[in-house]
Formats: structure tokens, C-alpha cells, sequence
């Protein structure tokens, strides 16, 4: 056996780390086939009191993008809302078939998923800390902002009396979406603003009239799917397939959108966990089993949320070093090179049980079976000048 004197430290692996576009392609929701079937809420908050009033619930139709904007005194418990969306919504365009919406505790509660299930409407929640999916409210949202800013910029308090005309205009600008305006998608003509403007708004026929929407509501629904094929396509190139996620499996939950107490937000950990998958509710969402202490989190999360744990390839148990002397030795393996140092030779050793991270170089004076040193000029057939005794 050969062995060597010589004191051995081993370095410890590096994590690397990289940075990936976040993950999970872009899953658009069904195309409706026509207005009001598939609806979208949300609330907008923090406005001043105007009227009585400090909030507006929001209701968007996912097919023409028609908007209602309610005016309500508070944000509203499940109760309420229903009945909000009873007396301003169901009274003018029938009963949906889904509502989505975010994970308010308006539209968590048992009563609402009640609500629901009565009409005949399925309930489409958004994953936790994930608000694209109820992007349509999200953007009506965003609209009414602006045209509210513009209208009531010099009185704040005034925003309850602007916004039926909010509401009007935004019905009346055509969508990119779909090149219609809302109304147009729903009535099949553009209402016109003043008397002036008339030009055929009157329907000769019920008939006509039916004719007109059917031919109207394939239009839109022809550019709505060209929409979303589109905005698939832009949106996938910024972001990566996620991982295949089974039951079961453990997984790191970032922190980015979490309340969790910290001195120092920005040097606390990115993800905590890891926390195992209890159910796979989609390719783009799952439901994680969380520790007590996170309880008020709702445990469903986009998968752009989530790592996958993945474990370090175990490496080999290096041997244990013998002792002679007081010195510990180590087991050679082969000498790859050899380069000349002072008045004698250095060579590099390739160590028995440990990888190529633990090469180093050694004095020849170290090397206990000469053997090695004469096998390893032997395989060159060119010792260098001055090589140590046993080395020609």
C-alpha cells in the first residue's frame, strides 16, 4: 500500500447560486362564450368619504370586459356583498356560471361558497400572494384609478358622484382585447353619447337584434382566444416551466410576500421550510401543510412561489487516516505531475477516497513507497534532470 505523510484539510462545497426566471408558465383562464356568463370581483379600498360611501366593489365581465362599479359604505362582509351583487348585478344580467376573485375573507367564507353553489356558480379563487389570476378586476381596477384621479382631483370627496360616468366611459372604450367597446359587445351596437351621434342604434327586429349579438359574440370570442394566445406567448418568455410537484414532496415557501416578524427584513431568509405538499390543485398551484405558527397564511400557493428541496449528492466517506508517529498518513492513489521546487520535486497527488477538489502537491522527501515515483516517471519515459534517487 502507499501511503504519505502529509496533513490533509478538506474544503467544504459551495452552494451556487443562481438566479432563474420565476416559475410556471402562463395558465390563461377559460374563454366565455358570451356576456355576464363569467364574472370577476374585487373591491377597491382607501378612498376618501364621498356620499356616505368608501369603498367600490367592482364586477367584470371576462367576455366583453364590461364593468359595474357599486358604491358601498364599507368593505363588506360575504353577506353583504351578495346581496350587493343581487340588487346591482343579477337584476340586470342573469346568474353567472364561475366568479373568480382573490382570497378576501369575504369570498373564503363558508356563506359565500354557499352563495355559490345556490345559483349554480363555481367559486375560482386566486393562489396565495398570486393577483394575475384575477388580473381582469385587477385592471378595471387600475382604469377606474385613473379616470377617478382625473375627475376628482380637485375634490376627493366628490368620486361617488364621477362614478357613473367612470363607469360609462369605461364601457364605451373599445377593448384590445376583443377591438370592441363593452357595450358593443353586449348590446351589439356603440349607444351613443348625445342625440347627435345617433346614427343606428334603433333594431328593426327581435330577430335582427339576435342575429346582430350572435354574429358580435363570435367576434369577440374569436379575439379573445387570438388575445390569449398572444399574451401566452409573451408572457411564457420571461418565465420557466415549473417542476412536476406530487403529493407528498417537500418544498421551500419564499418569504417575499409573507408577514413574518424580523429585525432586519432584508437580511431574513428568502424561503423558509421545508414544508410538504398535501394536495396538487394544478400544474400551476398546490397546498402546503404549514406549522402553527403560520396558520393565518392560506396555505394554496402559486408555484412561482415555491422551490423544490433538493438534496446534495452524498459524498463517498473518505477513509479514515492511519496514525504512525504521531503523523497522520493517508492512502495515495496515483501521482499525476511533477514539478520541480528548490533543490527537489514537487508532485501531485491524487488521494484514495477523496475527489479531484483534494488534489495538492507535495514534497518527494513525503512520499513513503518510492514505487509510486518510479512507476510514475516510468509511464512518462523522461525523468526530469536532478530527479530524486530511485526516480532514473
Amino acid at each position: 500500500m502507499s501511503v504519505v505523510l502529509y496533513p490533509l484539510v478538506l474544503s467544504a462545497p459551495r452552494p451556487s447560486l443562481v438566479t432563474l426566471p420565476p416559475a410556471g408558465l402562463l395558465r390563461p383562464l377559460p374563454t366565455p362564450s358570451r356576456p355576464w356568463s363569467h364574472i370577476a370581483l374585487d373591491f377597491v379600498t382607501g378612498l376618501p368619504p364621498s356620499m356616505g360611501n368608501t369603498v367600490i366593489l367592482t364586477v367584470v365581465d371576462r367576455f366583453s370586459k364590461s364593468a359595474h362599479f357599486i358604491p358601498l359604505p364599507k368593505l363588506p362582509s360575504a353577506k353583504e356583498t351578495a346581496q350587493s351583487v343581487v340588487n346591482h348585478f343579477f337584476k340586470l344580467h342573469g346568474l353567472p356560471t364561475d366568479v373568480v376573485s382573490d382570497r378576501g375573507p369575504q369570498f373564503v367564507s363558508q356563506f359565500w361558497r354557499e352563495f355559490c353553489r345556490l345559483i349554480g356558480a363555481t367559486v375560482s379563487l386566486s393562489s396565495g400572494f398570486h393577483p394575475q389570476t384575477n388580473g381582469q378586476a385587477e385592471r378595471a381596477n387600475q382604469t377606474l384609478g385613473r379616470m377617478l384621479r382625473s375627475l376628482a382631483f380637485q375634490d376627493p370627496s366628490s368620486w361617488c358622484e364621477q362614478l357613473p360616468w367612470a363607469e360609462y366611459a369605461h364601457n364605451s372604450l373599445p377593448s384590445s382585447a376583443t377591438g370592441l367597446s363593452p357595450f358593443n359587445c353586449c348590446l351589439g351596437y356603440q349607444p351613443p353619447l348625445f342625440p347627435s351621434q345617433e346614427v343606428d342604434a334603433s333594431v328593426p327586429s327581435v330577430e335582427a337584434f339576435i342575429r346582430r349579438c350572435r354574429r358580435t359574440w363570435k367576434r369577440v370570442r374569436t379575439a379573445l382566444c387570438r388575445t390569449k394566445s398572444r399574451t401566452r406567448l409573451s408572457a411564457n418568455r420571461r418565465r420557466v416551466r415549473a417542476p412536476r410537484y406530487v403529493c407528498g414532496q417537500r418544498v421551500w415557501l419564499s418569504t417575499l410576500n409573507l408577514p413574518l416578524q424580523s429585525s432586519s427584513r432584508k437580511l431574513s431568509s428568502r424561503f423558509i421550510g421545508p414544508f410538504p405538499i398535501i394536495k396538487v390543485l394544478s400544474p400551476a398551484a398546490v397546498k402546503l401543510r404549514l406549522p402553527p405558527k403560520l396558520r393565518r397564511i392560506h396555505p394554496v400557493f402559486h408555484v412561482s412561489c415555491i422551490k423544490p428541496v433538493v438534496r446534495m449528492p452524498t459524498r463517498p466517506v473518505p477513509p479514515p487516516p492511519a496514525l504512525a508517529g504521531g503523523s497522520s498518513i493517508h492512502t495515495v492513489r496515483r501521482l499525476l505531475d511533477v514539478r520541480p521546487r528548490g533543490r527537489g520535486f514537487q508532485y501531485l497527488v491524487d488521494w484514495e477516497g477523496y475527489g479531484p477538489e483534494e488534489r495538492c502537491w507535495i514534497q518527494s522527501r513525503d512520499v513513503l513507497d518510492r514505487s509510486l515515483i518510479e512507476d510514475f516517471h516510468r509511464t512518462r519515459q523522461a525523468p526530469p534532470s536532478g530527479a530524486p534517487r530511485g526516480a532514473r
